[in-house]
């Protein structure tokens, strides 16, 4: 595609965006970031719940069909962490369970009445032992095999049911404790994830669908280079792929808009080997040893230390290229984080996403998202019950 094709694109994009945003600025957005310590404790100070209406604390896994700690620092790290809402009324504290690599507990969790049961008894109590406002399912994947995990074609059903118990046991909970207590989904952003589930009976449970629009291209999956998380469709992409085209499959599937949250990634994929043709966009490349590279360390050694940055006028994502090291970046920044917060206001959705905080402990991408979502130096305006 043109460069002047890909600008007519993008300007058509951001003056819809602009016109638009208007319409939906009375509504409070939500703002959901996952936290993400891999058995670290959490110190004071390091986390600035300022700018996020919910922390989805990552990970709890299954042991035995019930729903239990992660790691050893996840006890204190959550009383740090709900401990935030003295300072900031209304944030909400989740505990997410599963993840990619503890998801593999789920399956025989939900597969019967007896087993189901056992494991929302086990996530109320965990809820009620560290006060939380919630539960994010981040099941990856429900009738697939994710990292290797056990799966069955009745997960499709399971996971509706398994969701439908836990609605049902988490109203209860709140009914007595007399509050909200929220129950959302992180979902695969692909064609895979809906034909494995019942969105439409499923977003009548859930409060939210934390949709991962992001590792479109992989290293580990993909022989070409690509947007791993581009905003809109570049038509040059072979794949095809965006967020706006996840956002309109799950739309389609019964998802309401007002459900979705937008997903953005605080990393980027890198691939080696990558010839210098189009600055290695949707070109041949392998996976290097290392190819999940956190914001801090692409912005701290590769912007402008080697690698040249690009703009993707039709995917409204940038992208780094190194000639002489042959190696190529899709990665997210704060033109590209700003751009898909219009977005999410321009579609009506329920907000915005991301994966995860101490990924950008400079904040660069938090407020470039903060300033669009609540407008330039304005005070945190968090949504409803939040």
């Amino acid at each position: 595609m043109s460069a002047p094709a890909r600008v007519a694109i993008a300007l058509s994009f951001l003056a819809f965006s602009v016109s638009s945003i208007s319409a939906v600025a009375r509504a409070a957005p939500v703002l959901t970031g996952y936290v993400f310590p891999q058995g670290r404790q959490i110190a004071p100070g390091d986390l600035d719940a300022s700018e996020i209406t919910r922390i989805n604390y990552a990970f709890a896994r299954i042991e035995n069909g019930r729903m239990v700690e992660g790691f050893p620092t996840d006890a204190a790290n959550l009383a740090g962490i709900t401990a935030l809402r003295q300072s900031h009324p209304g944030l909400a504290v989740l505990i997410s369970v599963g993840g990619w690599t503890w998801s593999d507990g789920f399956s025989d969790a939900a597969l019967l009445p007896q087993s189901r049961a056992v494991f929302v008894e086990s996530a109320v109590e965990f809820i009620r032992r560290y006060q939380l406002d919630g539960v994010d399912v981040d099941w990856e994947y429900p009738g697939q095999a994710g990292a290797g995990h056990a799966f069955r074609s009745e997960d499709k059903q399971n996971f509706t049911l398994l969701l439908r118990d836990l609605r049902a046991a988490m109203d209860q909970e709140g009914r007595r404790e007399q509050r909200r207590l929220y129950l959302t989904i992180a979902a695969g952003a692909s064609s895979d994830f809906l034909q494995h589930t019942e969105m439409r009976k499923v977003q009548r449970f859930v409060d939210a669908v934390n949709l991962m629009a992001y590792d479109y291209y992989s290293p580990a999956g993909d022989s070409i280079t690509g947007n791993h998380a581009p905003l809109l469709t570049d038509p040059a992409d072979p794949k095809q792929a965006s967020a706006d085209a996840s956002v309109r499959a799950f739309e389609a599937a019964g998802v309401p808009a007002a459900k979705i949250v937008l997903g953005i990634p605080f990393y980027g994929r890198m691939w080696a080997d990558v010839p210098d043709e189009e600055h290695g966009l949707f070109q041949p490349g392998r996976q290097p040893s290392n190819d999940d590279l956190p914001y801090r360390d692409i912005q701290s050694t590769m912007v402008g230390v080697g690698f040249t940055r690009y703009w993707d006028n039709a995917a409204q994502v940038p992208f780094l290229y190194n000639p002489q090291t042959r190696q190529f970046v899709s990665y997210e920044d704060p033109e590209s984080a700003a751009a898909k917060s219009r977005y999410a206001l321009a579609q009506k959705l329920q907000g915005v996403m991301f994966w995860s905080f101490f990924n950008d402990p400079s904040g660069q991408l938090l407020h470039a998202i903060t300033q669009v979502l609540y407008g330039p130096g304005s005070a945190l305006k968090r949504s409803g019950g939040e």
